[in-house]
């Protein structure tokens, strides 16, 4: 751990390991089925943490600034809504634009929006509640955008909704924040095989993917910072990921990568 910046503490990105898409599958099963810690446990501290993290990104307050989360139908979008309950708490405008209808939610991403309803923040589905014309001008009048459209499972080119708001938040001319990596980024490899987020910053969760380091995924993460979600050592252990105390200093670290 080194110095700190904008309230972080700041770690060599080569000092943590990377995990890859396939290898986090296995942490998240095992989290849940061995270790005894849920998808909205992991997403909750997801959610408080991107909150914090835009709030640094925007100066360091969030009351009356304009925020849009982009939510994809995973598990990455449930995290988005959980930063966007945080960000209300916080004094913060939302706005919550889902890329495909409610039922097309994870559960967990389902749990979370129902507590935005009942809080009457303001949500939509894309492309079937509000003109593309009315979306555009909510991105281009927004402080910042969340990105919690695609997450580390992604595969391929997006498709439908999924693809109509990654292509909103591609043209954003606003701070964009993304969760976990750039939608669109491959998490292994950081090519992009089609439309692409350009993230101002990037919450990675756990540990960073492989592509945040590779390819496109260098200059299109932005700002680097890891997120703790309560994952113990042991676990990564159990995948044969050695793993010091990334988290010692506090549960938000910026990595600064080597040139």
């Amino acid at each position: 751990m080194i110095e700190t910046t904008g309230g972080f503490p700041v770690s060599r990105a080569s000092s943590i390991p990377t995990v890859t898409a396939a290898a986090m599958a296995e942490v998240d099963e095992l989290a849940v089925n061995e270790f005894g810690i849920d998808i909205l446990q992991m997403m909750e501290q997801a959610g408080s943490h991107l909150a914090e993290v835009v709030r640094a990104e925007l100066g360091g307050e969030l009351r009356g600034r304009r925020v849009v989360v982009a939510v994809g139908p995973g598990n990455n979008g449930g995290g988005g809504l959980a930063a966007a309950r945080h960000l209300a708490n916080r004094g913060a405008s939302v706005r919550v634009i889902l890329a495909r209808p409610v039922n097309r939610l994870s559960g967990a991403g389902r749990h979370q929006l129902a507590t935005l309803l009942q809080m009457s923040v303001d949500c939509c589905v894309a492309i079937y509640d509000v003109p593309d014309d009315e979306l555009d001008r909510e991105f281009a009048s927004a402080d910042a955008i969340i990105d919690a459209i695609l997450g580390y499972r992604a595969a391929g080119v997006p498709h439908d909704g999924v693809l109509w708001l990654v292509d909103r938040v591609a043209r954003a001319s606003v701070p964009v924040i993304s969760l976990d990596l750039p939608s669109g980024i491959d998490a292994d490899t950081g090519e992009a095989p089609g439309s692409t987020v350009t993230a101002s910053a990037t919450l990675t969760l756990a540990l960073p993917k492989p592509g945040l380091f590779r390819g496109a995924g260098r200059e299109l993460a932005g700002r680097l910072y890891l997120g703790d979600i309560g994952l113990p050592a042991a676990l990564f252990r159990r995948l044969g990921v050695e793993v010091d105390i990334p988290f010692a200093d506090g549960p938000i670290v910026r990595l600064e990568a080597e040139p």
